[in-house]
């Protein structure tokens, strides 16, 4: 059985600060160097080391390149174990000019002793950055090219990640919102925004929250939020957990508070009165009107959904199964009502566990006026649902006809995202 992972974000997210995380968390530092051993790649080596943030000790996780002085400004006295990879004493020079598309990328993966899994994983990260600077640079995701440095340090945090993700078992990722700075940053094509074009755009697509801290400077980078964006599986907490296991990975970077990433395990804990709920109840000597009451009160009351089920109970005789699903703080109030306004003098209740799209509503311009639609998004999936009653209200108004309206408005709604 997986692991569950909750990366905190309150320091935002990069690619180092999340290797180092994980191996401060327990992932193994020997088959993290065999793999990185074994891609081939010359001209780079790599530090794990122990450093202070603001007072607060964690991992560090640095990329060393050849000919390419190490910055050691922020290390504190701990020793620093060195791990060089073992191409290092033939001539690289071409490798520091080299541009590496997404199929190259992908070749120095296949090159790697890890498992399938670890490997599968470090693709997905990597093709959702190539993704977001595709569409960021307005070139095909083929012609995107991960520049000089850039390429070497993603390749060993990308895969560095995939590794400790896959040697832990984690297998479930909750990421609630990352803090992000403002201002500008300076790259190779001159003064950004922050956040970067890619980072705006894979937290677009993968509905990422993003907190702005008021920091001047990037505190969520390309390669941190695509790692966050292949791993997350849940958007919330659970109610009540547990936490089994701590990582500290402290970033490079000088900011007025610790620059450090926590990956958490942690264990859910199931209790009474949290979560969701189903309470259901059979019922065979209720008018139909008194249901139909019933209904209407249980959703005014907050319950997220209220149906009745045709059935047939004891000695044959027809009835009907109400089931209410309610969120666990309205499960007393959802028992008093069903009591007070049907014929029940019994009801069943259990948890259950659901998976929702993200929804967010949108308004589209279609020639004979506007229309509410509901966008639904689940990782790259998105659908897009016009709202009855918005639908409705356009008929009434223009003698259109639903179908066309509604099929209009969804259309418009796909291309409105685009």
């Amino acid at each position: 059985m997986g692991k569950l992972l909750y990366l905190e974000g309150s320091s935002g997210i990069a690619g180092d600060m999340t290797v180092a995380a994980l191996l401060d968390l327990g992932g193994s530092r020997e088959k993290l160097d065999a793999v990185l051993h074994s891609l081939g790649v010359p001209g780079f080596s790599w530090i794990v080391g122990r450093r202070k943030s603001k007072g607060l000790e964690g991992c560090s996780f640095d990329v060393v390149l050849e000919d390419h002085e190490h910055d050691h400004e922020h290390h504190h006295d701990h020793d620093h174990e060195h791990e060089h990879d073992d191409a290092h004493h033939h001539d690289h020079e071409h490798h520091h000019h080299e541009h590496r598309n997404f199929a190259d990328v992908c070749a120095v993966i296949d090159r790697g002793a890890m498992t399938p899994r670890a490997a599968e994983l470090a693709k997905k990260i990597f093709s959702i950055v190539a993704e977001a600077e595709s569409h960021a640079h307005g070139v095909p995701v083929e012609q995107v090219h991960f520049h000089e440095v850039g390429a070497l340090d993603s390749i060993a945090d990308i895969v560095g990640a995939a590794v400790l993700i896959d040697d832990l078992d984690i297998t479930e990722c909750v990421v609630t919102g990352l803090s992000e700075g403002q201002g500008r940053v300076r790259c190779q094509h001159g003064e950004i925004p922050v956040p970067v074009p890619a980072v705006a755009n894979i937290a677009r697509k993968w509905q990422i929250p993003l907190s702005p801290s008021g920091v001047q400077g990037e505190m969520v980078t390309p390669t941190g939020i695509a790692i966050a964006a292949a791993l997350r599986t849940r958007r919330e907490l659970p109610a009540k957990y547990r936490i089994v296991g701590v990582g500290s990975g402290v970033g490079k970077r000088e900011f007025p508070h610790a620059n450090i990433l926590r990956a958490m395990l942690i264990e859910e804990e199931n209790s009474p009165q949290t979560g969701v709920w189903m309470l259901e109840a059979n019922i065979d000597d209720a008018s139909g009107e008194m249901l139909g009451y019933a209904m209407e009160k249980l959703l005014e009351a907050g319950a997220l959904d209220v149906h009745y089920i045709p059935c047939f109970m004891k000695k044959n005789r027809p009835g009907w199964l109400l089931r209410v699903m309610v969120s666990g703080e309205l499960v007393e109030k959802t028992e008093e009502l069903i009591f007070r306004h049907t014929t029940t003098i019994g009801l069943r209740k259990s948890p259950l566990t659901r998976s929702c799209m993200e929804r967010e509503s949108i308004e589209v311009e279609l020639p004979q006026g506007a229309v509410a639609v509901k966008k639904c998004s689940w990782g790259e999936l998105v659908k897009y649902y016009p709202e009855y009653e918005s639908v409705k209200a356009l008929c009434d108004r223009t003698g259109a006809d639903f179908l066309t309206v509604y099929e209009a408005a969804a259309a418009a709604a796909a291309c409105h995202d685009e």
